[in-house]
């Protein structure tokens, strides 16, 4: 075995990329990608420092007919180490051409979902008004199809996104390393669009804070109607906002994928087996409470008030994710 197979072994199953090495050692991601596909061989000093985080004799490395490298004492790598997936420069260029298209479709799913309670709001605000002539279970049933057919237009166009990039999950899911120039080509792009994301993160902060704004002007004056008005353009407000975030952070992601970096580091990757499973037991739970109070023995007509259901849930759900990150920050350090 010659040394740039040899590199190339010891790197994978210590679980480093060519990147992670090359920080060790003080060299380029290109200089790690030359030795192990033998188009430059490392320095005597790199040699020793090779041998020194690897843990195996400096014979090992440069003497091609020994095989077994030697571990210090009780140092030993994984036997069961399995091949890491490379990624291309065409796959990292098909992948993030996929979610900068999506990237608006998922961006108009979530508002249309965020905006679905509204035809509820207003039909049960105007049943309370004789002169519509809309009753109270009329206002509610239409108003929960109508929500029902905004949410299912919003799954119906996250799945479908989700579709294309089907064959590009192991990016959210496996450790993996990328052929030459697509760290750096993942890296440049991050970059041009970095004050775009900034920009989106800035406007959808500024609209979220601002939404508050009509509640406040419908407490001067006392009107229910104007009260679920003002709820309603509270959601719209919210919705364009969630717009901003998401069209930004399908792209910045895609781009964090690659690199593996942000919510996508080798650490996050191995805890959110865990936590896709816990998220899908919180949502569950919610969805059966909402069931529960809007057509349980106890709904008797509060269906045009079991959307709060879902807001309650998503603040509680966003202060545990936070909570959570923060106590393992704590705990690292």
């Amino acid at each position: 075995m010659i040394l740039a197979d040899k590199i190339m072994n010891l790197r994978k199953k210590a679980g480093w990329s060519q990147e992670e090495l090359a920080n060790q050692l003080n060299v380029t991601r290109q200089s790690v990608s030359k030795w192990e596909s033998a188009q430059s061989v490392p320095d005597l000093d790199k040699i020793i420092s090779l041998s020194r985080i690897f843990e195996v004799s400096t014979d090992y490395l440069l003497k091609e007919e020994l095989e077994e490298p030697s571990c210090a004492e009780g140092v030993s790598l994984p036997d069961d180490a399995v091949p890491v997936r490379r990624v291309s420069m065409e796959e990292a260029s098909e992948y993030l051409r996929l979610r900068r298209e999506s990237a608006p479709k998922i961006a108009a799913g979530t508002f249309l979902c965020i905006i679905s309670p509204i035809c509820l709001l207003l039909l049960g605000a105007l049943s309370e008004y004789s002169g519509f002539g809309i009753s109270e279970d009329a206002a509610g049933g239409i108003g929960l199809c109508i929500l029902l057919v905004l949410v299912t237009a919003g799954v119906v166009l996250f799945l479908s996104c989700d579709a294309k990039v089907k064959e590009f999950e192991y990016l959210d899911k496996e450790i993996f390393e990328t052929e030459y120039g697509v760290t750096e080509m993942a890296k440049d792009r991050k970059k041009a669009f970095q004050s775009t994301y900034n920009s989106l993160n800035i406007k959808g902060t500024v609209l979220c804070i601002l939404s508050v704004m009509p509640l406040f002007g419908a407490a001067c004056i006392e009107s229910d109607f104007l009260a679920v008005f003002c709820v309603c353009l509270l959601l719209v407000i919210v919705g364009i906002g969630c717009i901003a975030f998401v069209y930004g952070g399908v792209i910045q992601g895609s781009m964090d994928r690659l690199l593996q970096e942000g919510d996508y580091t080798r650490e996050n990757k191995k805890r959110k087996h865990w936590l896709g499973s816990l998220s899908a037991i919180y949502w569950l739970a919610a969805t059966a409470a909402f069931f529960w109070y809007t057509y349980g023995p106890n709904g008797n007509g509060q269906a045009k008030y079991s959307w709060i259901i879902w807001v309650i849930a998503g603040i509680i759900y966003g202060a545990f994710i936070v909570a959570g990150n923060l106590i393992e920050h704590i705990v690292r350090k």
